[in-house]
């Protein structure tokens, strides 16, 4: 920790597809050890090739994923998503604030709950 801040590495894909490639470690992500699985995910559900709720899905799926924390961060208030989301094992569901300074505040306190509130595996 430096000034009180703790290092994170973030990786970010480009689609579902390699959502699910990056969490399940295959094609070009089959060299990554478990070591390389993720703290938690911020999952979009408007991603192309594979929705959220398909990577959600196929993330669910996989024994060594169930304990990852899998936060849905997406621009959707609507209930059907909500509902879906958890239905399918999301840990929680924020939903993007339009505003720059708005979302940079719900940023900062996703990051501070996940980061040093709760407790991950």
């Amino acid at each position: 920790m430096q000034d009180g801040r703790s290092h994170l590495d973030i990786t970010v894909l480009g689609d579902g597809e390699q959502a699910v490639d990056y969490l399940q470690r295959r094609n070009q992500y089959s060299n990554q050890s478990g070591e390389d699985a993720p703290d938690f995910v911020l999952l979009d559900l408007n991603l192309p090739k594979m929705s959220g709720h398909e990577v959600l899905t196929e993330a669910r799926k996989c024994d060594d994923l169930k304990s990852i924390p899998i936060i849905i961060l997406t621009s959707s208030d609507a209930t059907r998503d909500i509902a879906t989301s958890y239905a399918l094992g999301a840990n929680c569901y924020v939903t993007k604030p339009g505003e720059l300074a708005a979302f940079q505040a719900t940023m900062k306190a996703v990051g501070e709950f996940w980061c040093r509130v709760v407790q991950l595996p």
